[in-house]
Protein backbone atom coordinates (compact mmCIF):
# COMPACT_ATOMS: atom_id res chain seq x y z
CA UNK A 1 0.00 0.00 0.00
CA UNK A 2 1.26 3.76 -0.97
CA UNK A 3 -0.40 6.72 0.49
CA UNK A 4 0.01 10.41 -0.06
CA UNK A 5 -0.29 13.51 1.65
CA UNK A 6 -0.03 17.17 0.94
CA UNK A 7 -0.92 20.75 2.56
CA UNK A 8 -2.62 23.37 1.39
CA UNK A 9 -2.75 26.96 2.58
CA UNK A 10 -5.07 29.15 2.06
CA UNK A 11 -5.19 32.55 2.28
CA UNK A 12 -8.23 35.18 3.12
CA UNK A 13 -8.66 38.20 1.58
CA UNK A 14 -8.67 41.65 3.66
CA UNK A 15 -11.87 42.16 5.66
CA UNK A 16 -13.77 45.02 7.17
CA UNK A 17 -12.51 45.79 10.70
CA UNK A 18 -15.55 44.14 12.97
CA UNK A 19 -15.75 45.47 16.76
CA UNK A 20 -14.43 42.83 18.71
CA UNK A 21 -10.88 41.59 17.29
CA UNK A 22 -11.27 37.73 18.58
CA UNK A 23 -11.05 38.92 22.02
CA UNK A 24 -8.14 40.78 22.43
CA UNK A 25 -8.08 44.57 22.80
CA UNK A 26 -5.77 46.79 21.27
CA UNK A 27 -4.46 50.03 22.32
CA UNK A 28 -4.18 52.97 20.51
CA UNK A 29 -0.81 53.98 19.33
CA UNK A 30 -0.68 56.60 16.94
CA UNK A 31 3.28 55.71 16.93
CA UNK A 32 2.40 52.01 15.64
CA UNK A 33 2.71 51.19 12.17
CA UNK A 34 1.33 48.28 12.09
CA UNK A 35 0.67 45.59 14.81
CA UNK A 36 0.24 41.72 14.31
CA UNK A 37 -1.10 38.79 16.41
CA UNK A 38 -1.17 35.22 15.76
CA UNK A 39 -4.35 32.78 16.94
CA UNK A 40 -4.73 29.28 17.60
CA UNK A 41 -8.07 27.90 17.44
CA UNK A 42 -9.57 25.81 20.31
CA UNK A 43 -12.73 23.42 20.61
CA UNK A 44 -14.48 25.03 23.61
CA UNK A 45 -17.95 22.91 24.37
CA UNK A 46 -18.69 22.72 20.72
CA UNK A 47 -17.80 26.05 19.50
CA UNK A 48 -14.19 27.34 18.29
CA UNK A 49 -12.45 30.02 19.95
CA UNK A 50 -9.01 32.16 18.85
CA UNK A 51 -6.98 32.16 21.52
CA UNK A 52 -3.60 34.36 21.96
CA UNK A 53 -0.65 32.39 23.80
CA UNK A 54 1.90 30.40 23.17
CA UNK A 55 1.01 27.09 25.48
CA UNK A 56 -2.64 26.72 23.83
CA UNK A 57 -1.98 22.82 23.92
CA UNK A 58 -0.64 22.92 27.52
CA UNK A 59 -4.55 24.68 28.32
CA UNK A 60 -7.27 23.08 25.94
CA UNK A 61 -7.50 19.13 24.94
CA UNK A 62 -8.70 20.69 21.44
CA UNK A 63 -6.68 22.42 19.47
CA UNK A 64 -6.87 22.92 15.71
CA UNK A 65 -3.66 23.40 13.62
CA UNK A 66 -4.91 25.96 11.66
CA UNK A 67 -3.88 29.37 12.79
CA UNK A 68 -5.34 32.93 11.96
CA UNK A 69 -3.00 35.88 11.61
CA UNK A 70 -4.12 39.71 12.47
CA UNK A 71 -2.56 42.50 11.04
CA UNK A 72 -3.89 45.89 11.91
CA UNK A 73 -2.04 48.74 9.90
CA UNK A 74 -3.54 52.61 9.71
CA UNK A 75 -5.65 51.42 5.99
CA UNK A 76 -7.80 48.75 8.15
CA UNK A 77 -7.09 45.36 9.96
CA UNK A 78 -6.90 42.32 7.89
CA UNK A 79 -6.38 38.57 8.74
CA UNK A 80 -4.65 35.41 7.24
CA UNK A 81 -5.61 32.22 7.30
CA UNK A 82 -2.99 29.03 7.58
CA UNK A 83 -5.32 25.89 7.35
CA UNK A 84 -3.23 23.07 6.57
CA UNK A 85 -5.64 20.75 4.60
CA UNK A 86 -4.22 16.55 4.55
CA UNK A 87 -5.55 14.82 1.85
CA UNK A 88 -4.71 10.47 2.44
CA UNK A 89 -5.37 8.11 -0.29
CA UNK A 90 -4.43 5.03 -0.56
CA UNK A 91 -2.78 3.94 -3.97
CA UNK A 92 -3.56 -0.45 -3.84
CA UNK A 93 -2.45 -2.88 -6.19
CA UNK A 94 -4.72 -6.08 -5.44
CA UNK A 95 -5.84 -9.13 -7.33
CA UNK A 96 -8.88 -10.51 -8.16
CA UNK A 97 -10.57 -7.07 -7.56
CA UNK A 98 -14.24 -8.24 -8.61
CA UNK A 99 -13.84 -11.74 -6.86
CA UNK A 100 -16.85 -11.90 -4.35
CA UNK A 101 -14.53 -12.72 -1.32
CA UNK A 102 -12.03 -9.94 -2.02
CA UNK A 103 -13.80 -6.95 -0.34
CA UNK A 104 -11.01 -4.11 -1.20
CA UNK A 105 -13.57 -2.47 -3.83
CA UNK A 106 -16.16 -2.01 -1.24
CA UNK A 107 -13.95 -1.52 1.98
CA UNK A 108 -10.76 -0.90 0.69
CA UNK A 109 -10.39 2.84 1.37
CA UNK A 110 -11.49 2.85 4.73
CA UNK A 111 -8.43 3.49 7.05
CA UNK A 112 -10.61 2.66 10.22
CA UNK A 113 -10.12 -1.10 11.55
CA UNK A 114 -13.02 -0.22 13.99
CA UNK A 115 -14.77 1.76 11.17
CA UNK A 116 -14.64 -1.67 8.68
CA UNK A 117 -15.84 -4.01 11.32
CA UNK A 118 -18.75 -1.66 12.21
CA UNK A 119 -19.74 -1.64 8.76
CA UNK A 120 -20.05 -5.69 8.65
CA UNK A 121 -21.83 -6.02 11.60
CA UNK A 122 -24.21 -3.49 10.63
CA UNK A 123 -27.89 -4.52 8.99
CA UNK A 124 -27.99 -1.37 6.78
CA UNK A 125 -26.70 -2.42 3.21
CA UNK A 126 -23.81 -0.56 1.40
CA UNK A 127 -24.47 1.43 -1.45
CA UNK A 128 -22.40 2.81 -3.89
CA UNK A 129 -23.06 4.19 -7.39
CA UNK A 130 -20.66 3.37 -10.25
CA UNK A 131 -19.76 5.32 -13.17
CA UNK A 132 -17.99 2.28 -15.80
CA UNK A 133 -16.64 3.21 -19.12
CA UNK A 134 -19.17 1.33 -22.04
CA UNK A 135 -16.24 -0.18 -23.78
CA UNK A 136 -15.29 -1.90 -20.31
CA UNK A 137 -18.84 -2.63 -18.87
CA UNK A 138 -19.49 -5.05 -22.32
CA UNK A 139 -16.09 -6.83 -21.07
CA UNK A 140 -17.02 -6.66 -16.82
CA UNK A 141 -20.31 -5.55 -16.74
CA UNK A 142 -21.60 -9.35 -15.76
CA UNK A 143 -18.45 -9.61 -13.41
CA UNK A 144 -19.55 -6.35 -11.97
CA UNK A 145 -22.93 -6.80 -11.08
CA UNK A 146 -22.84 -10.54 -9.84
CA UNK A 147 -20.09 -8.71 -7.39
CA UNK A 148 -22.02 -6.33 -6.29
CA UNK A 149 -25.18 -8.80 -5.73
CA UNK A 150 -22.77 -11.01 -3.85
CA UNK A 151 -22.24 -8.69 -1.55
CA UNK A 152 -25.69 -7.13 -0.99
CA UNK A 153 -24.61 -3.90 -2.51
CA UNK A 154 -27.88 -1.63 -3.08
CA UNK A 155 -26.22 0.04 -6.35
CA UNK A 156 -26.60 1.90 -9.62
CA UNK A 157 -24.06 1.43 -12.76
CA UNK A 158 -24.06 4.00 -15.26
CA UNK A 159 -22.10 2.57 -18.55
CA UNK A 160 -20.76 5.82 -20.69
CA UNK A 161 -18.50 6.72 -23.87
CA UNK A 162 -15.54 8.16 -22.12
CA UNK A 163 -13.26 9.26 -25.19
CA UNK A 164 -11.14 12.35 -25.51
CA UNK A 165 -14.01 13.19 -27.93
CA UNK A 166 -16.84 13.71 -24.95
CA UNK A 167 -14.52 14.60 -22.56
CA UNK A 168 -16.78 17.58 -21.40
CA UNK A 169 -18.84 19.31 -18.73
CA UNK A 170 -22.14 17.76 -20.21
CA UNK A 171 -20.80 14.42 -19.62
CA UNK A 172 -19.70 15.20 -15.96
CA UNK A 173 -23.16 17.22 -15.50
CA UNK A 174 -24.86 13.92 -16.99
CA UNK A 175 -23.12 11.77 -14.27
CA UNK A 176 -24.08 14.76 -11.98
CA UNK A 177 -27.77 13.84 -12.50
CA UNK A 178 -27.64 10.36 -12.00
CA UNK A 179 -25.27 10.65 -8.72
CA UNK A 180 -27.87 13.29 -7.76
CA UNK A 181 -30.65 10.79 -8.58
CA UNK A 182 -29.35 8.05 -6.49
CA UNK A 183 -29.04 10.63 -3.57
CA UNK A 184 -25.68 9.18 -2.11
CA UNK A 185 -24.10 10.23 0.98
CA UNK A 186 -21.50 11.97 0.02
CA UNK A 187 -19.28 11.02 3.70
CA UNK A 188 -19.69 7.15 3.46
CA UNK A 189 -20.53 6.20 0.18
CA UNK A 190 -18.01 6.93 -1.94
CA UNK A 191 -18.28 6.88 -6.18
CA UNK A 192 -16.63 4.59 -7.83
CA UNK A 193 -14.89 5.18 -11.45
CA UNK A 194 -13.92 2.13 -13.40
CA UNK A 195 -12.27 2.83 -16.79
CA UNK A 196 -9.04 4.67 -18.62
CA UNK A 197 -8.04 7.67 -17.36
CA UNK A 198 -10.49 9.62 -19.19
CA UNK A 199 -13.02 7.73 -17.06
CA UNK A 200 -11.28 8.37 -13.89
CA UNK A 201 -10.94 12.80 -14.70
CA UNK A 202 -14.33 13.10 -15.71
CA UNK A 203 -16.07 11.11 -12.62
CA UNK A 204 -12.98 12.48 -10.14
CA UNK A 205 -14.41 16.47 -11.47
CA UNK A 206 -17.71 14.95 -11.09
CA UNK A 207 -17.46 13.89 -7.60
CA UNK A 208 -15.43 17.13 -6.66
CA UNK A 209 -17.86 18.73 -7.70
CA UNK A 210 -21.14 17.25 -5.94
CA UNK A 211 -21.72 19.14 -2.58
CA UNK A 212 -18.53 20.53 -2.99
CA UNK A 213 -16.50 17.56 -2.61
CA UNK A 214 -17.41 13.55 -2.22
CA UNK A 215 -15.05 10.93 -1.98
CA UNK A 216 -14.30 8.55 -4.94
CA UNK A 217 -12.72 5.52 -5.58
CA UNK A 218 -10.50 4.76 -8.96
CA UNK A 219 -10.01 1.59 -10.93
CA UNK A 220 -8.18 2.04 -13.64
CA UNK A 221 -8.46 -0.83 -16.65
CA UNK A 222 -5.73 0.45 -18.97
CA UNK A 223 -2.05 0.55 -18.80
CA UNK A 224 -1.95 4.02 -19.29
CA UNK A 225 -4.60 5.11 -16.45
CA UNK A 226 -2.84 2.67 -13.98
CA UNK A 227 0.37 4.12 -13.45
CA UNK A 228 -0.37 7.45 -14.15
CA UNK A 229 -4.02 8.87 -13.98
CA UNK A 230 -5.01 6.68 -11.08
CA UNK A 231 -2.14 7.45 -8.77
CA UNK A 232 -2.33 11.57 -9.08
CA UNK A 233 -4.94 14.10 -7.95
CA UNK A 234 -5.73 15.59 -11.07
CA UNK A 235 -9.31 15.53 -12.17
CA UNK A 236 -10.75 17.52 -15.57
CA UNK A 237 -12.79 17.59 -18.78
CA UNK A 238 -11.17 19.43 -22.26
CA UNK A 239 -12.97 22.73 -22.65
CA UNK A 240 -12.81 25.82 -25.59
CA UNK A 241 -10.40 22.60 -27.68
CA UNK A 242 -7.65 22.50 -25.30
CA UNK A 243 -6.80 19.60 -23.16
CA UNK A 244 -8.22 19.29 -19.45
CA UNK A 245 -8.83 23.08 -18.72
CA UNK A 246 -11.45 22.54 -16.63
CA UNK A 247 -10.48 20.68 -13.48
CA UNK A 248 -9.57 20.15 -10.03
CA UNK A 249 -7.04 19.22 -7.76
CA UNK A 250 -9.23 16.55 -5.58
CA UNK A 251 -7.28 13.00 -5.22
CA UNK A 252 -9.21 9.70 -4.68
CA UNK A 253 -9.95 8.28 -1.28
CA UNK A 254 -8.03 5.17 -3.37
CA UNK A 255 -6.80 3.90 -6.22
CA UNK A 256 -7.26 -0.14 -6.54
CA UNK A 257 -5.10 -1.07 -9.23
CA UNK A 258 -5.65 -5.16 -10.82
CA UNK A 259 -3.11 -5.47 -13.64
CA UNK A 260 -5.84 -8.54 -14.52
CA UNK A 261 -7.46 -5.84 -16.54
CA UNK A 262 -4.94 -5.47 -18.51
CA UNK A 263 -5.61 -9.14 -20.51
CA UNK A 264 -8.41 -7.10 -22.37
CA UNK A 265 -6.41 -4.39 -23.57
CA UNK A 266 -5.33 -4.22 -27.16
CA UNK A 267 -2.00 -4.39 -27.62
CA UNK A 268 -1.75 -0.47 -28.83
CA UNK A 269 -3.23 0.15 -25.16
CA UNK A 270 -0.73 -1.15 -23.78
CA UNK A 271 1.77 0.54 -25.90
CA UNK A 272 0.03 3.49 -25.26
CA UNK A 273 1.04 2.92 -21.25
CA UNK A 274 4.51 2.09 -21.81
CA UNK A 275 4.86 5.61 -22.99
CA UNK A 276 3.87 6.98 -19.77
CA UNK A 277 6.27 4.42 -18.20
CA UNK A 278 9.09 5.38 -20.68
CA UNK A 279 8.78 9.20 -18.98
CA UNK A 280 10.00 8.27 -15.61
CA UNK A 281 12.63 5.75 -16.73
CA UNK A 282 13.95 9.23 -18.73
CA UNK A 283 13.18 11.45 -15.66
CA UNK A 284 13.89 9.64 -13.43
CA UNK A 285 15.02 5.70 -13.11
CA UNK A 286 18.11 4.32 -15.43
CA UNK A 287 16.81 0.72 -14.14
CA UNK A 288 13.47 1.17 -15.19
CA UNK A 289 14.38 2.34 -18.70
CA UNK A 290 16.43 -0.76 -18.87
CA UNK A 291 13.96 -3.19 -18.44
CA UNK A 292 11.92 -1.50 -21.06
CA UNK A 293 14.56 -1.51 -23.57
CA UNK A 294 15.23 -5.25 -22.85
CA UNK A 295 12.23 -6.33 -21.98
CA UNK A 296 9.22 -4.18 -23.82
CA UNK A 297 8.33 -6.80 -26.64
CA UNK A 298 7.50 -9.12 -23.58
CA UNK A 299 5.46 -7.03 -22.03
CA UNK A 300 3.35 -6.00 -24.95
CA UNK A 301 3.24 -9.91 -25.73
CA UNK A 302 2.19 -10.59 -22.20
CA UNK A 303 -0.06 -7.48 -21.60
CA UNK A 304 1.83 -7.76 -18.09
CA UNK A 305 -0.10 -11.39 -17.18
CA UNK A 306 1.29 -14.40 -16.08
CA UNK A 307 0.44 -17.92 -17.43
CA UNK A 308 1.75 -20.32 -19.51
CA UNK A 309 3.27 -18.34 -22.12
CA UNK A 310 6.92 -18.45 -23.95
CA UNK A 311 8.12 -16.02 -21.27
CA UNK A 312 7.64 -17.98 -18.11
CA UNK A 313 8.30 -16.47 -14.80
CA UNK A 314 10.39 -13.57 -16.11
CA UNK A 315 7.25 -12.40 -17.08
CA UNK A 316 5.47 -11.80 -13.68
CA UNK A 317 8.59 -10.50 -12.09
CA UNK A 318 9.52 -7.78 -15.23
CA UNK A 319 5.37 -6.69 -15.04
CA UNK A 320 5.86 -6.31 -11.15
CA UNK A 321 9.17 -4.42 -11.28
CA UNK A 322 8.04 -2.05 -14.36
CA UNK A 323 4.55 -1.32 -12.45
CA UNK A 324 5.99 -0.98 -9.15
CA UNK A 325 8.98 1.38 -9.71
CA UNK A 326 6.63 3.51 -12.24
CA UNK A 327 3.99 4.48 -9.64
CA UNK A 328 6.74 5.18 -6.80
CA UNK A 329 8.79 7.14 -9.23
CA UNK A 330 5.51 9.05 -9.86
CA UNK A 331 4.43 9.26 -6.75
CA UNK A 332 7.86 10.53 -5.63
CA UNK A 333 7.26 13.38 -8.20
CA UNK A 334 3.32 14.48 -7.29
CA UNK A 335 2.80 13.73 -3.80
CA UNK A 336 4.90 16.56 -2.55
CA UNK A 337 3.27 19.26 -5.04
CA UNK A 338 0.23 17.68 -5.39
CA UNK A 339 -1.42 20.90 -6.57
CA UNK A 340 1.57 22.21 -8.88
CA UNK A 341 2.15 25.10 -6.73
CA UNK A 342 5.89 24.52 -7.54
CA UNK A 343 5.49 24.45 -11.42
CA UNK A 344 8.90 22.58 -12.25
CA UNK A 345 7.99 19.53 -12.58
CA UNK A 346 9.96 16.52 -14.35
CA UNK A 347 6.60 14.67 -15.08
CA UNK A 348 5.55 17.27 -17.51
CA UNK A 349 8.31 15.76 -20.04
CA UNK A 350 6.41 15.19 -23.27
CA UNK A 351 3.41 16.94 -22.25
CA UNK A 352 4.56 19.94 -23.68
CA UNK A 353 3.96 19.96 -27.04
CA UNK A 354 1.79 16.78 -27.30
CA UNK A 355 -1.43 18.42 -25.76
CA UNK A 356 -1.91 20.38 -28.67
CA UNK A 357 -0.91 17.67 -31.06
CA UNK A 358 -3.03 15.37 -29.52
CA UNK A 359 -5.84 17.80 -29.90
CA UNK A 360 -5.18 18.83 -33.22
CA UNK A 361 -5.49 15.11 -34.37
CA UNK A 362 -8.01 13.83 -32.39
CA UNK A 363 -8.83 10.67 -32.20
CA UNK A 364 -5.66 9.41 -34.53
CA UNK A 365 -3.41 9.38 -31.59
CA UNK A 366 -3.81 7.97 -28.53
CA UNK A 367 -2.88 9.88 -25.24
CA UNK A 368 0.81 8.24 -24.87
CA UNK A 369 1.57 8.08 -28.33
CA UNK A 370 1.55 11.97 -28.09
CA UNK A 371 3.43 11.79 -25.45
CA UNK A 372 5.86 9.91 -26.91
CA UNK A 373 6.07 12.38 -29.98
CA UNK A 374 6.77 14.96 -28.17
CA UNK A 375 9.27 12.84 -26.15
CA UNK A 376 11.43 12.03 -29.37
CA UNK A 377 11.89 15.54 -30.14
CA UNK A 378 12.83 16.70 -26.94
CA UNK A 379 15.58 13.81 -27.19
CA UNK A 380 16.47 15.33 -30.13
CA UNK A 381 17.01 18.73 -28.12
CA UNK A 382 18.53 17.36 -25.18
CA UNK A 383 20.98 15.91 -27.89
CA UNK A 384 21.27 18.96 -29.65
CA UNK A 385 22.15 20.73 -26.19
CA UNK A 386 24.73 18.99 -25.44
CA UNK A 387 23.01 17.07 -22.87
CA UNK A 388 22.46 13.46 -24.28
CA UNK A 389 25.41 11.84 -26.18
CA UNK A 390 24.17 10.34 -29.74
CA UNK A 391 24.78 6.74 -28.89
CA UNK A 392 22.36 7.54 -24.90
CA UNK A 393 19.60 9.56 -28.35
CA UNK A 394 19.61 6.59 -30.07
CA UNK A 395 19.19 4.41 -27.54
CA UNK A 396 15.90 6.04 -26.50
CA UNK A 397 14.37 6.31 -30.06
CA UNK A 398 15.27 2.57 -30.56
CA UNK A 399 13.42 2.04 -27.17
CA UNK A 400 10.55 3.52 -28.39
CA UNK A 401 10.09 1.55 -31.52
CA UNK A 402 10.61 -1.72 -29.77
CA UNK A 403 7.69 -0.32 -27.58
CA UNK A 404 5.75 0.35 -31.07
CA UNK A 405 5.50 3.79 -30.11
CA UNK A 406 5.26 6.46 -32.79
CA UNK A 407 8.73 8.69 -32.74
CA UNK A 408 7.81 11.23 -35.65
CA UNK A 409 4.40 12.86 -36.63
CA UNK A 410 3.75 15.56 -39.70
CA UNK A 411 1.37 17.64 -37.75
CA UNK A 412 4.39 18.15 -34.88
CA UNK A 413 5.53 21.27 -36.66
CA UNK A 414 7.73 24.03 -35.88
CA UNK A 415 4.64 26.14 -35.74
CA UNK A 416 2.59 23.84 -33.43
CA UNK A 417 6.34 23.83 -30.68
CA UNK A 418 6.71 27.62 -30.55
CA UNK A 419 3.14 28.21 -30.50
CA UNK A 420 2.80 25.41 -27.40
CA UNK A 421 5.86 27.19 -25.86
CA UNK A 422 4.09 30.38 -25.63
CA UNK A 423 0.67 29.44 -24.04
CA UNK A 424 3.31 27.46 -22.10
CA UNK A 425 5.26 30.59 -20.89
CA UNK A 426 1.59 32.47 -20.66
CA UNK A 427 0.28 29.39 -17.61
CA UNK A 428 4.08 28.82 -15.74
CA UNK A 429 4.97 32.04 -14.78
CA UNK A 430 6.38 33.40 -17.63
CA UNK A 431 9.51 30.45 -17.83
CA UNK A 432 8.88 27.63 -20.28
CA UNK A 433 10.17 25.20 -17.80
CA UNK A 434 11.28 22.87 -19.94
CA UNK A 435 12.31 18.94 -18.54
CA UNK A 436 15.23 17.72 -20.95
CA UNK A 437 17.06 14.43 -19.97
CA UNK A 438 20.87 14.09 -19.17
CA UNK A 439 21.69 11.11 -19.59
CA UNK A 440 19.62 7.68 -19.07
CA UNK A 441 17.30 8.74 -16.13
CA UNK A 442 18.44 11.89 -15.13
CA UNK A 443 16.76 15.00 -16.08
CA UNK A 444 16.87 18.69 -15.23
CA UNK A 445 14.39 21.70 -15.60
CA UNK A 446 15.90 23.67 -18.21
CA UNK A 447 14.51 27.78 -19.08
CA UNK A 448 17.34 28.54 -21.57
CA UNK A 449 17.22 26.67 -24.79
CA UNK A 450 17.41 29.01 -27.62
CA UNK A 451 14.94 29.31 -30.73
CA UNK A 452 18.22 28.11 -32.62
CA UNK A 453 18.71 24.78 -30.64
CA UNK A 454 15.07 24.08 -30.78
CA UNK A 455 15.11 24.75 -34.97
CA UNK A 456 18.22 22.99 -35.32
CA UNK A 457 16.87 19.65 -33.46
CA UNK A 458 13.41 19.74 -35.48
CA UNK A 459 15.61 19.62 -38.68
CA UNK A 460 17.40 16.84 -37.35
CA UNK A 461 14.69 14.78 -36.20
CA UNK A 462 12.47 15.44 -39.37
CA UNK A 463 16.00 14.32 -41.34
CA UNK A 464 15.94 10.95 -39.42
CA UNK A 465 12.71 10.11 -38.26
CA UNK A 466 10.51 11.28 -40.83
CA UNK A 467 10.06 7.95 -42.56
CA UNK A 468 8.53 5.92 -40.19
CA UNK A 469 9.69 2.08 -39.88
CA UNK A 470 7.83 -0.44 -38.39
CA UNK A 471 8.94 -2.36 -34.85
CA UNK A 472 9.19 -6.34 -34.89
CA UNK A 473 9.26 -7.99 -31.35
CA UNK A 474 10.63 -11.26 -32.18
CA UNK A 475 9.32 -13.71 -29.36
Amino acid sequence: MLASHTLLRAILPSAPVICERMGKVHQEDSNVKEKNSEFSLVRVKGTWKSKLGMKIKDTFDCVSAAKIYESITEKGTSWTVVSPITFTYKVTETHGLLDSSNDTLLLGHITDPQQIEDIKRSNKPIRRFVVIDQEVYKIYGPKLTEYLEANDVVYKILALSTTEENKSMETALKILEEVNNFALDRRTEPIIAIGGGVCLDIVGLAASLYRRRTPYIRVPTTLLSYIDASVGAKTGVNFANCKNKLGAYIPPAAAFLDLSFMQSVPRRHISNGLAEMLKMALMKHKGLFELLEEHGCMLLDTKFQAGNNVYGHNSVKVASQTTQIAIITMLEELAPNLWEDDLNRLVDFGHLISPALEMKVLPSLLHGEAVNIDMSYMAYVSHESGLLTEEEKQRIINCMVGLELPVWHEEFTMELIQKSLQDRLKHSGGLVRMPLPIGLGQAEIFNNISCDTLQKAYIKWCEELSVSSDSTCDA
